[in-house]
């Protein structure tokens, strides 16, 4: 009854069509929220954004074998307004290899995304590993980064996203920053989503 709930309120939300109602139900969306996500939509209780970030994000693979960071990079590039649907509601495009200078060296963020419902930059981070303590120090400092260089006064404060091959609880439990947040990645051959 709460699946079916969902769907129906993301139809009149999103004023969806027959055919992306399937989608959103043949890629189970409603079973990749969080628990505690479905517990606020049912008392319709204001969502933040991390309620809607996917767990696993579906990424396209084009039948690429071996995935590297780059390659992950370059799907989501391919599909990117699928990556950005899977993100959640709001999130923009701003760039990819995203040049920062921090000191005297030149660092990259993978992925940075604005999010207009939350009013906030957002710097994605790809990993194809389990989830490290270091991914959340450089993220940290990207996020940091763009918080002193790049949003304006008027902006909410920037948050990260780490989509990695696979979830570390721990690393996140003790994570002090409440802004980053994780999730894993699926790559699905691109048929297969067409077939859906």
């Amino acid at each position: 009854m709460k699946k079916i709930k969902y769907y129906i309120d993301e139809c009149i939300k999103h004023n969806l069509s027959r055919d992306k109602l399937r989608l959103k139900i043949k890629s189970n969306e409603y079973e990749r929220l969080d628990d505690k996500t479905k517990e606020k939509l049912m008392e319709n209780k204001e969502t933040e954004i991390q309620d809607y970030i996917k767990h696993p994000i579906i990424i396209k693979n084009t039948n690429r074998e071996e995935i590297t960071e780059k390659v992950l990079e370059q799907l989501i590039q391919e599909d990117m307004d699928n990556f950005l649907k899977e993100l959640g509601e709001g999130f923009t495009y701003v760039g990819h290899q995203y040049k920062i200078k921090v000191d005297n060296t030149f660092n990259y963020i993978d992925i940075l995304l604005f999010n207009i419902k939350y009013n906030c930059y957002t710097v994605v981070e790809l990993k194809i590993t389990k989830l490290k303590k270091e991914h959340i120090g450089q993220i940290q400092t990207y996020m940091d980064y763009i918080d002193l260089e790049v949003k304006s006064i008027y902006h909410n404060k920037t948050i990260g996203i780490i989509i990695c091959r696979e979830n570390n609880e721990y690393v996140i439990k003790y994570c002090s920053n409440p802004n980053i947040y994780q999730t894993t990645y699926l790559t699905v051959n691109k048929e297969v989503i067409e077939y859906i």
